[in-house]
């Protein structure tokens, strides 16, 4: 394998890895709205009140929106880290097709 192709296979596994940690993190989000929806709903029927399923959905989403910020804290951190290293490596290639196209020599 040369070294574009290893270096290219090195920026595929980046860029998969960015996309499986965003999936994660907007599966553990979504998870606790409806979790925090359900909660909502539940509590509504233990009062015999019934909480109609789009008010319990947005008082869900704006309450996990904090518990998720701190809950998750790990697995955020983790898309950043992957986002700036992705970022960097864009900035790298752009870089060096800018030299290239001056003619720079390496």
């Amino acid at each position: 394998m040369s070294d574009d192709q290893a270096e290219s296979a090195e920026k595929t596994a980046s860029a998969a890895s960015l996309a499986g940690w965003v999936a994660l993190y907007t599966l553990v989000r979504m998870g606790l709205v409806v979790v925090v929806a359900a909660i909502i709903v539940g509590v509504g029927m233990l009062f015999d009140v019934e909480v109609p399923l789009l008010v319990a959905a947005v008082f869900g989403v704006l309450i996990a929106l904090p518990i998720g910020m701190v809950a998750f804290k790990s697995v955020r951190l983790k898309v950043n880290q992957q986002i700036a290293e992705v970022d960097a490596d864009r900035a790298a290639r752009r870089s060096d097709l800018h030299a290239r196209l001056r003619g720079d020599e390496d």
